[in-house]
């Protein structure tokens, strides 16, 4: 069929009630809309039935995972241009449906383009939705298994020889990614005041570098944990090569099963994100019962914006099947409230939203240098999920969509003693 692309552009300026905002080039050659812009390709005709079956947000990322649409130029500059596109579709789709004449009539245009078919199945990379309770032990094991058990390999190619899956800390755009995640290891274990000899608990280790940093520089007795097999079984071969196996054990655990506190301080850094909301109150008991008196907690954690309706917060569709299936964000608000309420002082919030940015851009673009080979360790789809997510959420934190945090925290001692400094920013002290 000739001249796929004018007719989808046509389609697509009559939901948006605007011009399209990228160049579109169809699966018969075809090329519609502003010339100097990227170019979204779409390769197949089974992205269009992706979104006859599913549209929005979902039937876009099975397209994408697939394969079947792509971008040419530049993937950030593609994002902003059209976010507009996918918010305003879901919007509308939603308080109207499919009932609605005007929607049925552009689905029976698409339809008529696309040609008839069955709904394509998803990618299998694509998680299935959560049946039954979240944030058991058993579910939460599947969910970390599903982003983190992919192969350590990969990991590296994106991560980097830091190996910290975690916004990094920026003094200046200019230095390596290496150099800032070294900096925010080094600001939490400023903040949580390690000295030798202390005992530290990591919640969500990952694949050690916090124990590591934590037993090497401030001779800490470091207990990490993780629920991701291959996380932990990478971590203890950096423990042995680092000769630190008398000061770090590295654990296959929930953080509901630690029961060996008292510790004299706990790091939870990008781990909470996956407790949810059912669960936030016991994660914040349990990491208050093991600590001492006077003890500190550093919870490094990504948020979202409040909304003024809660009830109405959902898990974005792409996230939760391709990325982090039952992961969930909360306002920084919130997680404060939880925290206290299990008898916490927070005693400062660190807000380092511009640094997550930066160090995404890095991901990204280590991904992409390295996509041959990171595509072969995974599959081509796994890689896709990758850089979509990653590219998409460097510019959510640009625009303050969402955000990142360092609580730090301390369980008073009798009579309310902190034993924190009076002036801020002198954490040892």
């Amino acid at each position: 069929m000739a001249q796929a692309a004018g007719r989808l552009a046509a389609l697509v300026s009559e939901v948006l009630g605007a011009p399209l905002p990228l160049r579109l080039r169809a699966w018969d050659g075809s090329e519609a809309g502003p010339v100097g812009t990227p170019t979204l390709v779409i390769r197949s005709r089974r992205a269009l039935h992706r979104l006859l079956w599913k549209p929005g947000e979902l039937g876009l990322a099975r397209a994408w995972v697939a394969g079947e649409i792509d971008i040419e130029g530049d993937l950030y500059e593609a994002l902003n241009r059209m976010a507009p596109v996918v918010w305003r579709r879901d919007e509308a789709a939603r308080p109207i449906g499919l009932r609605d004449r005007r929607i049925l009539g552009l689905a029976g245009r698409v339809l008529a383009l696309a040609g008839p078919a069955l709904p394509p199945p998803p990618p299998p990379e694509e998680a299935a939705p959560s049946r039954g309770p979240m944030h058991t032990l058993r579910s939460d094991r599947q969910a970390i298994s599903h982003h983190y058990d992919v192969g350590n390999d990969f990991y590296a190619s994106v991560l980097g020889p830091s190996f910290v899956y975690s916004c990094a800390y920026w003094a200046d755009p200019e230095v390596t990614l290496e150099q800032a995640q070294y900096a925010k290891l080094d600001l939490v274990c400023r903040k949580l005041a390690l000295t030798p000899g202390q005992r530290l608990l990591d919640v969500g280790c990952g694949w050690g570098s916090m124990v590591l940093h934590a037993a090497e520089h401030y001779g800490v007795h470091a207990v990490g944990v993780t629920i991701s097999a291959e996380q932990a079984d990478l971590a203890r071969k950096r423990v042995v090569e680092a000769g630190l196996t008398d000061r770090v054990e590295i654990r296959v655990q929930d953080y509901r099963q630690i029961d060996d506190g008292p510790y004299d301080a706990i790091s939870s850094i990008g781990m909470a994100e996956h407790v949810g909301s059912v669960a936030y109150g016991v994660y914040a008991k349990q990491l208050f019962g093991l600590l001492r008196p006077g003890g500190r907690l550093l919870n490094h954690q990504i948020a979202r914006r409040p909304q003024d309706d809660e009830s109405t917060y959902h898990i974005d569709e792409f996230i939760d099947r391709y990325v982090f299936p039952d992961g969930e964000l909360a306002p920084v608000g919130s997680t404060v409230t939880l925290l206290e309420r299990a008898g916490f002082e927070v005693r400062d919030l660190e807000s380092i939203r511009e640094h997550y940015a930066l160090t995404l851009r890095a991901w990204v673009a280590n991904l992409e240098r390295a996509w041959p080979e990171a595509v072969a360790m995974v599959t081509p789809g796994r890689a896709r999920v990758w850089r979509l997510y990653m590219a998409a959420s460097a510019l959510a934190f640009e625009q303050n969509a969402i955000g990142v945090n360092q609580v730090l925290a301390v369980r008073p001692g009798a009579g309310g003693v902190s034993g924190m400094p009076l002036i801020r920013g002198t954490w040892g002290s």
